[in-house]
């Protein structure tokens, strides 16, 4: 008796089906043929096309959120975690555009594809990166009054060293000199400075 189809065989089979043809010209008919059902058998765990690529677009980026998710059990101080969290996500995405470039460049297509898709894991990110400076800030190593806020200006100033619109920077030989001197920058900021509250402060 073959086995039932589910939601997880069908995201998996489209991930492939959309690495060897393209965001372009992948389809859910080749979906089907991948898993060997009829188109009809995708439609019923996804309504549509572009259900399907949202679903799979999620999928590669809450399997991003699990290895992006802060470890406080290493002994580390705030300001080193922070350092070692950003560096991390540099070298993911330089990886992914130098070893994958293809599947890099689709999933970048996908992700503009749904207004809720880039706020779902700009919200992870940032909450991830607030997670850290709030860590920081009950050890009195960081100093804010808005943690989320601070947060999402660090995601801010590190764009360069994590959105695709810069990938072809990070092949420069002096971007991880780049790097190194932004993340110190905010850091010291962290560590010394009162970043104003929404309402504004003087």
């Amino acid at each position: 008796m073959a086995e039932a189809l589910t939601g997880e065989a069908i995201l998996a089979a489209t991930e492939e089906v959309l690495r060897r043809y393209g965001p372009a010209k992948a389809t859910v008919v080749d979906v089907a043929k991948a898993l060997g059902v009829s188109h009809g058998s995708v439609y019923r765990h996804f309504a549509t096309k572009a259900a399907l690529r949202e679903a799979v677009t999620r999928r590669w980026l809450d399997a991003v959120h699990e290895v992006m998710t802060p470890r406080f059990d290493q002994g580390l101080t705030a300001a080193e975690t922070l350092r070692n969290w950003l560096q991390q996500l540099f070298d993911k995405k330089r990886r992914g555009h130098t070893e994958d470039p293809e599947l890099f460049a689709t999933f970048q297509v996908l992700v503009k594809e749904s207004n809720a898709i880039p706020e779902y894991h700009i919200g992870h990110m940032v909450g991830f990166v607030a997670r850290i400076i709030s860590a920081g800030v009950e050890t009195q190593e960081f100093v804010t009054d808005d943690v989320d806020r601070t947060a999402q200006a660090v995601w801010d100033a590190t764009e360069k060293f994590h959105h695709p619109a810069h990938a072809q920077e990070w092949a420069d030989p002096h971007v991880q000199d780049a790097f190194d001197a932004v993340v110190s920058l905010i850091i010291a900021g962290l560590r010394y400075n009162r970043v104003p509250s929404a309402a504004g402060d003087a």
